[in-house]
């Protein structure tokens, strides 16, 4: 064990092979059972590798954090099926916005709902607010209204991965079948997790929840600013 974890200690790839890896045998993974999520495959695996190899997060991470350095490429890819789907983008331009910004006013009514019944301080209150949106627009939201950005950070990592693997089914639950709202919805309430599983479920759902994720932030930013005032 101790030579092994010599080994990946000394590799600055180490991190970013095995989160690579880990997600590779998901998507092999799911061909075969297609309840199997990669993405949660890949975080419980590699959970279980540094456990067993007793292998600290820091040494993960020093090789792991430059997989976050694809996050501003991806981005920019994902205009490609956006501009395919422009002319459905300008067809439903009024219904896309009103369901981007009815799903963030949602979120923050939620938040404020639950900090209510719980009894939460404003710190924890202004914490939760930014939950629906991508880490980076996140943490500064969190930053300026005075909430714990860590704890920001999980937050946003657990709803996405939440949206990510529940958000289809809440989709068929409530028999949306409509390709672009069914791209809002993962895009507005499960940011850059959701528009992951969207793209799986078509290029039209993709495209529209990439922009939901964008639109949503933005406003997130402008409503956060005010609910951040009424606790």
């Amino acid at each position: 064990m101790t030579v092994i974890n010599d080994i990946f200690s000394g590799s600055i790839f180490f991190g970013g092979a095995l989160t690579l890896a880990a997600m590779w045998c998901g998507a092999l993974l799911q061909r075969k059972i297609k309840a199997v999520n990669p993405m949660v495959f890949a975080i419980i695996a590699i959970i279980v590798f540094l456990k067993v190899f007793n292998i600290s997060y820091e040494t993960y991470d020093e090789g792991a954090k430059y997989i976050s350095y694809l996050l501003t490429p991806v981005t920019v890819a994902l205009a490609i099926p956006l501009y395919r789907q422009l002319n459905v983008l300008k067809r439903s331009a009024k219904e896309i916005i009103g369901g981007i910004t009815a799903g963030v006013a949602a979120s923050l009514a939620s938040v404020f709902g639950l900090a209510l019944v719980f009894g939460l301080t404003h710190e924890e209150y202004t914490t939760l607010l930014p939950k629906s949106v991508t880490t980076a627009i996140g943490m500064g939201i969190s930053e300026e209204s005075g909430g714990m950005v860590t704890i920001t950070i999980a937050v946003i990592l657990i709803t996405g991965i939440i949206g990510n693997i529940f958000g289809d089914i809440i989709l068929k639950l409530f028999k949306v079948k409509d390709p672009v709202a069914k791209g809002v919805a993962m895009g507005t309430g499960a940011h850059a997790f959701g528009t992951m599983r969207a793209l799986q479920m078509g290029e039209t759902e993709g495209a529209m929840s990439s922009l939901a994720v964008a639109v949503a932030g933005l406003i997130t930013v402008l409503g956060a600013a005010v609910f951040s005032n009424f606790i």
